[in-house]
Parts: structure tokens; sequence; C-alpha cells
């Protein structure tokens, strides 16, 4: 293994805590992967790892190698592409992550584009609500709704999902459509938090001078957008939800917007991946794309 393959080996060890998930990330036997850290540990002269039965971590050397070690991998990466225009092949893996609903609905149906004009990259999707964590589980890029919580991450926010309010027609033939505020004291909230066991967040709504939230009864909870959407369908409750994931079922009659003059603040859309000096040209291109392929569905963003 050269001495690029064997700082990649370290990186993805440091990052991922151990050598079989490093390994597994990198395609490699797992042998290789620790005689590589080896051979390094032993060209520096130094331990670069702590390593126990449950984990391996970095020693104070081995963590300001790494520091160092990515700024070396994106100047190499750099240099082996600053003569490269996007009329010339781009070449190598792309991992990235966003959610399953933005997946499902966009960027799947149109990726076979992007991979026919790009036939030799390849892309490792991981579709999920969850917060990855970029660094340690090696995403190129993820890409969330929301305000980021990572200020250590790079953002670039591609535009504002504007929110509906929206229920079933079954779930309003039982209940009555609401007309104002005071009367979601006699309906039904799906509630939606990230982690199971948090406190449900209520009811946003826009009272003329900022965002509120009216607390509502629900007996629905759920951590994941498609079961969020399916519990709607299935006359659960009002969700709160983006225009963009639910337009084709409002048309189709499956859902209907309630009280629009009272719906969240719109969520910015927003591309994260790390800190880093050089950005490789097929990362900057993915993301390019994917910023073109929503722009259609999404609003500027809200002046505050």
């Amino acid at each position: 293994m050269d001495l690029t393959q064997s700082l990649r080996a370290f990186q993805r060890v440091v990052e991922l805590g151990g050598f079989t998930r490093a390994a597994d990330s990198l395609g490699l036997p797992k042998a290789s992967v620790s005689t590589a850290i080896q051979q390094l540990e032993a060209r520096l002269g130094t331990q670069l790892l702590h390593r126990t039965t449950r984990r391996v971590r970095p020693t104070a050397d081995g963590q300001a190698f790494y520091q160092r070690s990515l700024d070396v991998l994106a100047d190499m990466e750099e240099l082996q592409g600053m003569f490269q225009t996007e009329d010339r092949p781009l070449r190598g893996r792309l991992r990235v992550d966003m959610g399953s609903g933005m997946a499902r609905m966009f960027v799947l149906p149109r990726l076979a584009g992007f991979l026919a004009a790009h036939p030799q990259l390849e892309i490792e999707l991981s579709a999920t609500d969850r917060l990855v964590d970029v660094v340690r589980e090696g995403f190129d890029c993820v890409l969330r709704g929301g305000h980021p919580q990572d200020s250590s991450l790079v953002a670039r926010t591609l535009g504002a999902m504007r929110i509906v309010n929206c229920a079933s027609p079954a779930y309003l033939a039982a209940r009555g459509v609401p007309r104002s505020l005071e009367a979601l004291g006699a309906h039904a909230l799906v509630h939606y938090v990230s982690t199971l066991g948090q406190r449900p967040a209520g009811f946003e709504y826009h009272d003329g001078t900022g965002y509120r939230l009216q607390p509502m009864a629900g007996a629905v909870t759920v951590n994941n957008v498609e079961a969020y959407h399916a519990a709607a369908l299935a006359g659960l409750g009002i969700i709160q939800v983006p225009l963009l994931s639910v337009r084709q079922a409002l048309a189709d009659g499956q859902l209907v917007e309630v009280l629009p003059g009272l719906v969240a603040e719109p969520m910015p859309l927003t591309l994260l991946y790390a800190q880093r000096r050089h950005l490789p040209l097929r990362v900057r291109v993915f993301m390019d794309w994917l910023a073109e392929l929503l722009a259609p569905h999404l609003d500027p963003l809200p002046v505050r």
C-alpha cells in the first residue's frame, strides 16, 4: 500500500474508531489496513493509535498527524485535478446522505442521468432522517432541512421550503375542518421528533409578530419523515410539512391543506460538508447538480 493509501486508511481508522469498519468503508481486508498503520508508525517513529479490544483512538501524536493528513490528502487531490475541467471525466466515489423522502422523490429518479454524464463516478447514498456525523462517517456532503446545528461544517444553503398544514379527507370528515387557532383544541397533531422520547414541539404558526408554538394533543409520534406522511394519509392527525414533499398528495386529493394563514417558518435546505481548503471537483460538481435539481422547488430564504 503506497503512502497516499496508507494515509487514507489511517484517516478512516481514526474517524470510525476501528480497523474493521475502516476496512469495510475502503473495501480492503482488515489485515491490509492494520499493516498500513503499523508501517506508518514505523516510518514516523511514533505510536499513532491506542488499541483496545473495544475501540481504537488516536494518541496525541496521532491526533496531530490526523489533522495534518487531512490537508495533505486534500492538497494531493487538488494537484491531481488542477488541470481537470468539467469536460473531462470525473472519477472516484462520492458518499452522500439525505432524508429518505428527498432521496425517493427528487434525487433517485434523476440520478441515472447524472451518472450517465459521469460514468466513472460511484455514489454511496445514505437515505436516513438521523443526523449523521459527516466527518466520522466519511460523508462528502449531506443534504438537510432545518437550521444547521454543527458550526464546524461548511453550510451551503440552497433555499427555503415553504411549510403547509395538511390532513387527510377522512380525518377532516371525522373531526371537522379547523378554521382558527382556537379550533385546534378539538384536533390531533401527528408529532415528529428526531429521537423518540423527546418532547414534541407542538403546532408552529406566525401570529403577526413572530413564530409561536401551540401545544396540541396527538396519539402518534414518529421519528421518520416517511412515517410522518403515512400517518397523515392514514387519518391520524394534522402534519406540518414542506410543500414540496406533499404537493402531489395535495393535487391528488389524498391530503387537504388547512389553516393556510397559520403556517410554520419556512425551512432552509442546506448542503453541509467538512471544512477543507480544497474540495474535490467531483464533490463540487455533485453539489452543483443537486442545487440545480432542487432550485425549482425552493423559495428564496426569508429576510430576517
